[in-house]
């Protein structure tokens, strides 16, 4: 279950996240539910819409910073902690996000969920793991 929360606000449910969710899961009977910021992606500003839109597009507003932000908002209480993109002969991409090995206990078992919710929102296949390596 996703729940899209508005992006000011997404601070205030972060603080109260880890309880609401229980809560939730406990309703719901053992569903995940995510809690993800409602954000909009701005067109890249070709030759024809530059005379139309008198403001430029803020970069939160660009297609990788709302991708990155909803991969960060999935994760969370995790933090992310590194991030490899591995590009296969075929061409395609697999993101493998690396996340803090403090967490692992509480989200290791929603890592499927968040890697279809991933891919449903993004189109981009990501998968998660905790790294063993300290930098």
């Amino acid at each position: 279950i996703i729940i899209f929360v508005p992006v000011p606000q997404l601070r205030a449910y972060q603080k109260i996240q880890t309880r609401l969710v229980r809560e939730l899961e406990k309703k719901f009977s053992g569903k995940h539910v995510v809690f993800i910021a409602q954000r909009r992606i701005l067109p890249k500003p070709t030759r024809k819409t530059r005379t139309k839109n008198k403001q430029k597009r803020p970069r939160s507003r660009t297609l990788t910073a709302v991708h990155d932000n909803i991969l960060e908002d999935l994760c969370y209480p995790a933090e992310i902690v590194g991030k490899r993109i591995r590009i296969k002969l075929d061409g395609s991409r697999l993101i493998k996000v690396h996340l803090d090995k403090n967490q692992q206990t509480n989200i290791e078992h929603k890592l499927d969920t968040f890697t279809a919710v991933y891919k449903k929102l993004t189109g981009k296949d990501v998968n998660f793991e905790f790294p063993d390596f300290v930098l």
